[in-house]
């Protein structure tokens, strides 16, 4: 029975995405921060460990924990919206953290023993802002943008030893609450001077013309992991497909 080690799964995408792994007949690891009960149906196919992607010492454990590992779901991420002159440098360097060098570190923790095998599918969760970058976001567009870079070079370096490695873009879905996780409220990120250009953008966000699904960024991974093909980027969600075919 095949495992996949999905990050970030306390809500949204996470999930979503390992609800649908276990409909499918596979294992999870389901991993978040801080553990709670309650998530899943009652099964012995999934696990949930605590996992802090920032943290050398949390991935480390959460490895050992789980054992082989199948398919690595790097989902974990943070938001941040304002203006990029007023968000200060501390939390741009905190979205990185978490958005780049924690895919980054659980990708080069978890390589080793998909080589060994010779199998194996690591699939990077950014977003469709890596398609149009959207304003207020420069920060987080930024921390995603290098992910697809980073993803696409992997997937040559990889690819002579039978792993695989994909992009899942999601496209805008309200209910993930883009900036939960930010400290900073985001009225503090709109400076007086962007009121004006900012009340548009924010009302853009409250009614999207068209929205991503949880179930629709949950089936583009699947689709990712199991696809046998060299295919790098997998749209999610009817203004990621959109986007991608426009761009």
């Amino acid at each position: 029975m095949p495992t996949a080690l999905i990050t970030g799964c306390s809500s949204g995408y996470g999930l979503e995405t390992a609800r649908h792994f276990l409909a499918q007949g596979w294992s999870v690891i389901a991993t978040m921060r801080t553990p709670r009960d309650g998530l899943f149906a009652k099964t012995d196919r999934v696990r949930i460990l605590a996992l802090d992607v920032t943290d050398p010492q949390s991935i480390a454990a959460a490895l050992e924990a789980a054992g082989p590992v199948d398919v690595l779901v790097n989902n974990a991420g943070i938001g941040v919206v304002g203006a990029f002159e007023a968000t200060p440098m501390a939390h741009v360097r905190k979205v990185f953290e978490t958005n780049t060098f924690g895919v980054m570190a659980m990708t080069q923790a978890v390589i080793p023993q998909m080589r060994a095998r010779r199998s194996g599918v690591i699939v990077n969760v950014t977003s469709s802002v890596t398609l149009a970058p959207m304003p207020l976001a420069a920060a987080y567009t930024a921390s995603k943008q290098a992910i697809e870079g980073f993803t696409g070079s992997l997937a040559h370096e990889l690819a002579a030893f039978g792993v695989r490695a994909r992009l899942v873009e999601p496209g805008y879905a309200p209910t993930t609450r883009f900036a939960a996780n930010t400290d900073i409220p985001v009225a503090d990120l709109i400076p007086e001077a962007y009121a004006a250009f900012a009340g548009p953008i924010f009302a853009g966000f409250a009614n999207p013309a068209l929205t991503t699904r949880e179930s629709d960024v949950a089936e583009a991974v699947w689709r990712a992991a199991t696809d046998p093909s060299d295919r790098l980027r997998y749209p999610a969600g009817a203004d990621a497909m959109a986007l991608a075919a426009a761009s």
